[in-house]
């Protein structure tokens, strides 16, 4: 009967003990959840106000969510007394062994966060890119874009190369330039052929009459002077339009007698006396 008090005592002392540090603990614990719920709240509002796509953000948020918990437990622990340095370096090793297994993965997952933070294209865009990828952006998610090719193929892109190329955004502007490379004969009067070509770009509606389209010598090339032709149109009537052109640029420069020429080669034949042996 005695051992029995005896341990019942040493259980209240110890409890008595503890009680401080218990109630400090309940006390960063109730905080602590509060605490995340309000950053967790602000965090929405200014990623909603800074216009980051939903599914980055989203994202973001349950990162913090889970940092910020796990940072509490720890917290909560060390004030319990609880030794938390083994934790501590478990968690560490198995991060380490996690980001070693991923790489790839993770390098692509920083690309999507850059591609979703920075904007460099949206969906609906068409690209291209110094690794050859180019396409409509149908999609763009953590790990990968997706992309649909001129030739109706989907293409799914590694958002961490992707993040690391060049991009050409054609859809960024609402307009783009049409330049055609056209070379007429040597014997061609140069300021007739530009009179030519700009009337059929002065008499397309979808040619932006500011800026002006150009015709200018490009170069002298070896069987015809090039002329490059420049006119602005709308992005959503380039391809349309820069087609037509060029047969509408071809039947007028038939119709007024000035050739384009097929390439062409000057043979010399050296004649050599007969051999008298």
């Amino acid at each position: 009967m005695n051992k029995i008090e005896n341990s019942l005592e040493s259980l209240i002392d110890a409890f008595i003990l503890r009680l401080p540090s218990l109630l400090l603990a309940i006390v960063t614990l109730l905080v602590g959840i509060w605490l995340i719920k309000v950053l967790m709240r602000f965090l929405h509002k200014r990623f909603t106000k800074g216009k980051i796509d939903i599914s980055l953000a989203e994202f973001l948020t349950s990162i913090f969510r889970v940092i910020l918990y796990i940072l509490l437990f720890l917290s909560v622990a060390s004030t319990l007394g609880i030794e938390t340095t083994s934790f501590v370096t478990m968690l560490g090793a198995a991060g380490l062994a996690v980001g070693l297994a991923l790489q790839g993965s993770l390098s692509n997952f920083a690309g999507g966060v850059l591609i979703l933070l920075f904007k460099p294209f949206r969906v609906g865009h068409f690209i291209s890119t110094s690794n050859d990828v180019s396409g409509t952006v149908l999609k763009i998610d953590i790990l990968y874009t997706t992309l649909k090719a001129g030739n109706g193929t989907t293409i799914y892109a590694p958002n961490g190369p992707l993040a690391n190329a060049v991009i050409n955004n054609v859809s960024d502007n609402s307009t783009r330039q049409a330049e055609y490379k056209i070379g007429i004969s040597y014997n061609a009067n140069i300021d007739t052929a530009r009179k030519i070509i700009l009337s059929v770009l002065e008499s397309d509606e979808s040619i932006l009459k500011d800026p002006k389209p150009a015709v200018l010598v490009d170069s002298l090339g070896d069987n015809a002077v090039v002329l490059v032709i420049r006119g602005w149109v709308d992005n959503k009537n380039f391809w349309p339009t820069y087609h037509a052109n060029y047969q509408k640029i071809k039947e007028a420069l038939d119709a007024n007698g000035i050739n384009m020429p097929f390439p062409q080669r000057e043979i010399h034949v050296i004649s050599t006396p007969p051999n008298n042996e």
